[in-house]
This record gives structure tokens, sequence and C-alpha cells, in this order.
């Protein structure tokens, strides 16, 4: 079996190419089949490399992130991946202000995946301090490897 999954935050250079690391090293320690990507709801970003400080917390934890690039979220992912992430509840509203009534995608907070965390948002660091970012990877983490219980449970 092969899940898909995108993540999906504000502008696509902090919270959600961290969740997309995440699971990527989770899936493949678990030996998962797993399609990750990430957006964001805004275009600001688009075609830019993640926060200078995403990379670095990535780095610290053996992922290099400096090829990934920012993208805003279409109507289209809604009918391309399985599970569709939003990193805290106005993205979640947006995603589904802008969702088309044929997508197909379980669409919901990915906090919830987390026992104790449910109906809470991965904060945003972006005008924070570096120590935001170490908040911001624990939380996707979790999340990750929540999300790979649940497809492991599923094969």
């Amino acid at each position: 079996m092969s899940a898909s999954v995108l993540f999906v935050c504000l502008g696509n250079i902090c919270r959600s190419p961290l969740a997309e690391a995440a699971l990527r090293a989770e899936a493949e320690r678990a030996g998962l089949s797993v399609t990750v990507d990430s957006a964001g709801t805004g275009d600001w970003h688009v075609g830019s490399p993640p926060d200078r400080r995403a990379q670095a917390v990535a780095l610290r934890h053996g992922i290099d992130i400096s090829c990934y690039r920012g993208r805003q979220v279409t109507a289209g992912d809604f009918r391309r991946f399985d599970h569709v992430f939003a990193l805290d509840s106005e993205n979640l509203r947006n995603l589904r202000r802008i969702r088309p009534s044929d997508g197909t995608a379980e669409l919901r907070l990915l906090m919830d995946l987390v026992p104790g965390r449910e109906g809470s948002g991965v904060t945003d660091p972006y005008f924070g301090d570096d120590a935001g970012f170490d908040v911001t990877w624990d939380d996707v983490t979790r999340a990750a490897q929540a999300i790979v219980e649940r497809l492991l449970e599923q094969e």
C-alpha cells in the first residue's frame, strides 16, 4: 500500500516543509512507501527555499531540505493526495474554502493525530527566534510518527 500526504501552512517555508521532512524520515525508518509534499495557502514564497532556520533545524536532525521549493496549494491537490493536513485552524478554514466538490482527500488538522493535542495548531515560528523552529520540529515529528503508526495499522 502506498499513501500520499500533503502538509499545508501559510507560506510553505517553515512548518509544512519541516512536516514533509519529518514524515519522509519516519516513513523511511518504517519501510513505508509514502508520497509526501508540502504547500502554502499563500503565494508569497512560491519558488523560494525553506527559511534558513527551518533548514538548520532539519539539518541538525540529519535531513537536508535546501532543495525544497515553496508552492501554493491547488484544487488538484485534493484529488492527487489521500490526506491533506493543515498545520493550523486558519489554514484548515482556507483549505475547506478552496477544496473542490470532487476533492477526495481526507482533510484535517495535523495535530488532531497527536493525543492531547487535538484541536491545536503547530505554532508558526517565522516571527520568533531559532528556538521556535525546534518546537515546530518536535510537533511535526510527533505528528509524523502518528501518521506512520496509522498507515502501518492500515496495511
